[in-house]
């Protein structure tokens, strides 16, 4: 078992899961959550994550990490990932890991390694200028035989190493790029539109392999999503193993969870998305814990020790056949006005069967909206448990539609 773990990023639910389980931690994260430590005698270091310099980089931070014995570093959120990929580069003797990190966070990178590996993804490109993404779509447009007068060819553009979808922008026609493109946007790495049923697995791996699968069912990405997955999806679960174990051993994946997304065709056909390695976001693991009975932040902290044992895997991890009766589901909470004074919950949810709880707050006053970036604002989200994922799903999409705040 490691010595102690250095949890990268600051997450109250990490540190409860971390003292329920009773392991040795040490959180590192940004000198604002310093005192709220000290008060709660949680083991701390302070660090300035968004700077890499001379006096701010690995070797400085394991220093500071001694005291403590740390030994296993885990990237809590996207902008942690390099940072541990560093130190367990340096804990374990193998620059590889560094290498891996940075694949992570280079979207551009990683479906490169991904094409190589001869995973099925779109064409795509690194893009400079909107000019650069009209090229692209004229490419995209001759590739898919366009006939003039015909709707341009989708492209997605997003940033190298944002996570979700921040800065993530649809561009259906060349006037999307010039209305929607702005020059902060560049770099980016431009994309064909992927067809199919997007879903994301959440797979937690030691000695890489996948110790246990989860399949997450997107009923509308950024919005709403229920595990385990529908009938249809688990249908297909033996299949997307096989392509999720294909990709881990593809990107040299050892130890701890990814969270790859993916596109199922009709055709029964699997197009990778992207994968990031550290908590997913849409509560995916607090869903997971919910559903499968175990502690998926705890489990998802512990599987990057290299050290843990197979009876300890046992212990933290569902079986890899297990499959749970009964689904569990959100929908994120977005207002739909620019203004907001009052919360009122409409009865029809209060008498739903399925209706578990919900955790939306009232505003104090009259209150302004911000525009959205990515889905990193929503308002809160409203809980749904029950039997049937079909009527799971029929919930999930008519309570995006509902407006909670006016």
């Amino acid at each position: 078992m490691a010595k102690c773990f250095a949890l990268l990023g600051w997450s109250l639910q990490v540190i409860e899961s971390m003292q329920k389980v009773n392991k040795p931690f040490v959180v590192v994260s940004f000198p604002d959550f310093e005192d709220y430590a000290k008060e709660n005698d949680i083991p701390f270091v302070a660090y300035q994550f968004d700077e890499w310099s001379d006096s701010s980089n690995s070797l400085d931070l394991m220093e500071k990490l001694k005291p403590f014995g740390a030994d296993v570093a885990v990237p809590l959120f996207e902008e942690t990932v390099e940072w541990a990929g560093a130190l367990n580069s340096l804990y374990r003797n193998d620059p590889r890991i560094l290498n891996r990190a940075f694949l992570f966070r280079n979207k551009a990178m990683m479906k490169r390694k991904a094409l190589i590996g001869g995973l099925r993804v779109g064409l795509f490109e690194e893009v400079y200028n909107k000019e650069g993404v009209k090229n692209f779509m004229d490419r995209l447009n001759q590739a898919n035989l366009q006939l003039e007068g015909e709707e341009d060819s989708w492209v997605h553009i997003k940033p190298f190493a944002s996570a979700g979808t921040v800065g993530h922008r649809l561009l259906r026609s060349k006037q999307d790029i010039e209305d929607k493109c702005e020059d902060g946007d560049f770099p980016c790495l431009a994309e064909s539109h992927l067809p199919g049923r997007e879903f994301s697995c959440e797979a937690f791996i030691h000695k890489g392999k996948i110790r246990f699968l989860n399949i997450t069912e997107y009923v509308k990405l950024g919005y709403s999503n229920f595990i385990p997955e529908g009938n249809y999806l688990h249908g297909k679960r033996d299949r997307i193993l096989k392509e999720m174990q294909k990709m881990v051993d593809l990107f040299g994946i050892k130890y701890g969870m990814v969270h790859p997304e993916w596109f199922l065709t009709e055709n029964d056909e699997l197009s990778f998305g992207e994968v990031a390695c550290r908590i997913p976001g849409g509560h995916i693991l607090e869903l997971c814990s919910k559903a499968y009975g175990f502690d998926a932040l705890a489990a998802f902290v512990l599987c990057h020790d290299p050290d843990l044992t197979e009876e300890e895997l046992q212990q933290i991890l569902p079986p890899m056949d297990a499959r749970p009766t009964e689904f569990y589901g959100n929908v994120m909470i977005y207002p739909h006005k620019g203004q907001i004074s009052k919360l009122e919950i409409p009865e029809e949810l209060k008498e739903e069967p399925y209706f578990l709880d919900h955790n939306l707050v009232p505003p104090l006053s009259t209150q302004k909206i911000d525009a959205r970036e990515g889905f990193g604002n929503h308002f809160g989200t409203v809980n749904f448990k029950g039997e049937d994922p079909d009527r799971m799903k029929e919930l999930l999409l008519h309570y995006e539609d509902v407006d909670f705040y006016h």
